[in-house]
């Protein structure tokens, strides 16, 4: 072989040898990096605050050979010896919007078993005064809330009318908050209104079913919802002054508008970190979102949504707070594949962490809190909804949902739940 060829041969076989381990080298490099990001993905991820979900039920009916409970909210307090004690506002649902007296009930155990329910006096239903048609003045969506500055309880509602055995549709009155207070020996008092001299609430303005936060001088920070007239009501923030035994306004902010329906509904509050956060109800198939540094001025609405902008479909629905203290998350009912016949898609109950920069939720946190039972697509009149439901902080280890399921259609049976939230990290706010 001719020496030049020998020489170009070798040069050839140096440089091919070269070229692999360079394409080795980069191999290694590309290996290196993408783990590098992968792991900086991973640890940049929201931790997941949620460990378990579990199912309790407290009171059955799903047969009907008792009576439905409803509206089950909780508030922690501390007992006689500090330690907590779950006191929980209930009452009978008997037909649309038609509720018997509120009770009350307590539980010492974190939940496990609960005392009869007893029903609290100022909470029953008194006649109308100047009317001798039977029209009654009742109570429902109440709240009850512990205001450790005063060692007392604030259960807050608001009124409704009922003439015999039925919500009277055509003759409700004026509708307004309502409130009695629980002091630390454990009675009620008679029932009190919450006064708001101002026109824009002659038809309606209320709190109902909504979350208050208690401030570090005892004000009550919440809002309402309001209108001169059934259709656009208006959201706007509410601070009130609160003593034991008296519920005051001092102030309420700007409205908030939804000129759809009914307008803005059942407007819940939590504060978390140094900003006050509301969602509302609504009637265009959404439901909104916004925020305040001081509870009254309110940012514009947005839409709840996913990160990618996508919102969620929800049927005039309420929505609640769960607030840990790395994080805040939304229970909440939306349109789903399974629900879609349901009557405005109240089951199942989920969850999702919300995004606080984007004020979105971030969809794969989304769990299901309390499942849909049955099938909600070929035979939805058998799926209890879910609609009416409270989020409790209940210890540093667990937060509760409580809800009372009925089948509108199947005579407004069903049963009192319980879901234990069950965190991964300790929530350091305080219970009360």
């Amino acid at each position: 072989m001719p020496a030049k060829h020998v020489n170009s041969t070798t040069k050839w076989r140096c440089a091919a040898s070269r070229f692999k381990r360079y394409l080795t080298l980069l191999c290694l490099i590309c290996a290196i990096a993408t783990s590098t990001l992968t792991t900086n993905a991973i640890a940049e991820q929201p931790p997941q605050l949620i460990d378990s979900i579990s199912k309790q039920t407290l009171w059955r009916n799903r047969d009907g050979n008792s009576q439905t409970w409803f509206h089950p909210r909780v508030c922690m307090m501390p007992g006689p010896d500090g330690k907590p004690v779950a006191l929980m506002t209930l009452q009978v649902i008997g037909g649309s919007d038609y509720f018997g007296p509120v009770h009350w009930s307590q539980s010492t155990d974190l939940g496990k078993t609960w005392s009869e329910p007893q029903p609290i006096a100022g909470l029953g239903r008194d006649p109308v005064a100047g009317r001798s048609d039977g029209l009654k003045a009742g109570v429902c969506d109440v709240v009850p809330q512990y205001h450790p500055q005063t060692d007392s309880v604030l259960a807050l509602g608001h009124v409704v009318f009922y003439k015999g055995a039925h919500f009277a549709r055509k003759e409700q009155l004026a509708r307004y908050p309502v409130y009695v207070t629980r002091n630390s020996d454990g009675e009620w008092s008679d029932r009190k209104i919450m006064n708001w001299d101002d026109p824009r609430g002659a038809f309606i303005y209320t709190n109902n079913c909504g979350q208050r936060v208690v401030t570090p001088d005892g004000d009550v920070q919440m809002s309402f919802t309001f209108g001169p007239q059934a259709s656009n009501r208006m959201v706007a923030g509410v601070q009130a002054s609160f003593d034991g035994q008296q519920l005051k306004i001092k102030e309420v902010g700007p409205a908030l508008h939804n000129p759809k329906g009914r307008g803005l509904l059942e407007p819940s509050v939590t504060q978390f970190g140094d900003t006050f956060w509301m969602t509302m109800r609504a009637e265009d198939n959404r439901g909104y979102v916004s925020v305040s540094d001081d509870g009254l001025n309110w940012d514009d609405k947005q839409a709840w949504t996913w990160e990618d902008g996508t919102p969620l479909g929800m049927s005039t629905t309420q929505q609640h707070w769960l607030t840990h203290s790395d994080g805040l998350f939304l229970v909440y009912t939306r349109k789903d594949a399974s629900n879609k016949n349901v009557m405005r898609w109240r089951s199942p109950l989920w969850v999702a962490q919300v995004d606080t920069a984007k004020r979105c939720l971030i969809k794969s946190s989304e769990r299901v809190v309390l499942p849909l039972v049955g099938d909600g697509v070929n035979d939805p009149n058998n799926v209890a909804i879910m609609g009416n439901f409270h989020v409790t902080h209940a210890s540093p280890d667990e937060a509760w949902v409580t809800v009372g399921e009925w089948m509108p259609r199947g005579g407004y049976k069903g049963d009192v739940l319980l879901a234990r939230i069950r965190w991964s990290k300790p929530n350091r706010l305080p219970l009360w």
